[in-house]
């Protein structure tokens, strides 16, 4: 049975199969997070960043929320793949044998720029950010104290918005393939896309220019990689539809 063939009430129960399947998924994932939060959250304590900081629990739960924090992001970490291919197997049926394969190969690339822009906001701009705020500290001759839940909130603000921002040019090559954007459109709105990237970063980082510049400038560099993409996926959309219609003459 093809996507035309199915119904509406088909089309809920085929959904419905497939978001059981990932809840389910998330909860044995889920057990695998009990067992590696511990050795994760052990090495980011002992990290270059942390191992000169004292972790204090202000809290009694401080330890137990950390713990099951980074559980709950694991396992969903582990459970992307299997919610990105869930979603394609839905929408597949209505894709053609090349768009089918196309888009397929868009859930290896969205995991590998998720961990590249955790990567990048762990290994280099944290780094800088934790020195620079110590330094502040020092000047200021303020002793600082650190709290295990703030600084893992802090950590983690800092370093997952990274691994979701760096996944726009796999969602703009997506919009594109669906001809919900073009390049076209992304060149038009390219000052008003760069004025909320310029926002974003300043959510994300500390009022200080330089590492401001170092958030920025990449998502920069993403949105101008985001166009180029889409001018990639435009092109091959349309040569996909000029294709199709000699077939039809044909």
């Amino acid at each position: 049975m093809n996507e035309k063939e199915m119904s509406v009430y088909e089309h809920i129960g085929e959904l419905r199969k497939r978001l059981m399947f990932v809840v389910v998924f998330f909860f044995i994932a889920m057990i695998g997070g009990f067992f590696l939060a511990e050795p994760i959250i052990v090495y980011l304590q002992h990290a270059e960043e942390a191992k000169e900081l004292t972790m204090n629990a202000f809290r009694l739960t401080d330890p137990i929320k950390i713990y099951m924090q980074f559980a709950f992001i694991i396992a969903f970490v582990i459970t992307s793949p299997v919610i990105l291919f869930q979603l394609w197997s839905f929408i597949s049926p209505g894709l053609y044998d090349k768009e089918r394969n196309v888009t397929l190969s868009y859930i290896p690339i969205s995991v590998i720029l998720f961990f590249s822009g955790v990567s990048f906001s762990y290994f280099i701009l944290f780094p800088f950010v934790v020195k620079f705020m110590g330094n502040l500290a020092e000047r200021l001759d303020i002793n600082q104290v650190i709290g295990i839940n703030e600084y893992f909130q802090f950590l983690l603000q800092l370093t997952l918005p990274f691994g979701l921002l760096f996944q726009l040019p796999v969602v703009v090559m997506f919009l594109t393939r669906l001809g919900i954007v073009t390049p076209m459109f992304l060149v038009k709105v390219r000052k008003y896309a760069y004025f909320v990237l310029l926002v974003i970063g300043a959510m994300i980082t500390p009022p200080e220019v330089i590492s401001h510049l170092m958030v920025t400038i990449p998502l920069f560099g993403l949105y101008e990689i985001s166009i180029l993409v889409s001018k990639s996926a435009y092109r091959k959309a349309k040569q996909a539809e000029m294709l199709q219609a000699n077939e039809r003459k044909d």
